[in-house]
């Protein structure tokens, strides 16, 4: 049977995982950070877990988020979620996380800006320039 957090001035010795994670601020509700520890989203120690699992400070958690994916260390355990500054006190995100991170950002703002901007239908200003250009165009043929 496992044995109940341990409360102490500074807070409790063991939290849930997807208690920290709301708390900490990386998910909204407790039940998105729920469904994404269900969904494989976040490994803890390089291994999946279960929402229910017990965190400690020094843990290393792995969490993907849309793109990206932070490897945090944790520094602090809370169950109750607070500020952003009280909040990024808990964890510590590891140097090659943030690089790594930058550089898949980095990449995908290279492959957007070299892809054409195919909104749909042309406007009306379009098409007049359109019609614009190709009436230059043939009367400059005869």
């Amino acid at each position: 049977m496992n044995k109940p957090a341990e409360n102490t001035a500074a807070g409790p010795a063991r939290v849930r995982v997807d208690k920290w994670l709301w708390a900490a601020r990386f998910f909204k509700t407790r039940s998105l950070a729920k469904a994404a520890i269900e969904g494989g989203k976040v490994h803890c120690n390089g291994e999946r877990c279960k929402a229910s699992r017990e965190l400690e400070a020094g843990n290393e958690l792995k969490i993907r988020q849309g793109f990206d994916e932070k490897t945090v260390i944790v520094k602090a355990v809370d169950e109750h979620r607070r500020g952003a500054p009280e909040a990024a006190r808990l964890y510590e995100e590891t140097p090659a996380s943030i690089a790594s991170r930058e550089a898949a950002s980095a990449l995908r703002k290279a492959q957007n800006a070299m892809m054409p901007d195919h909104s749909g239908r042309p406007s009306k200003q379009d098409r007049r320039r359109i019609h614009r250009f190709k009436e230059e165009f043939f009367r400059d043929e005869d």
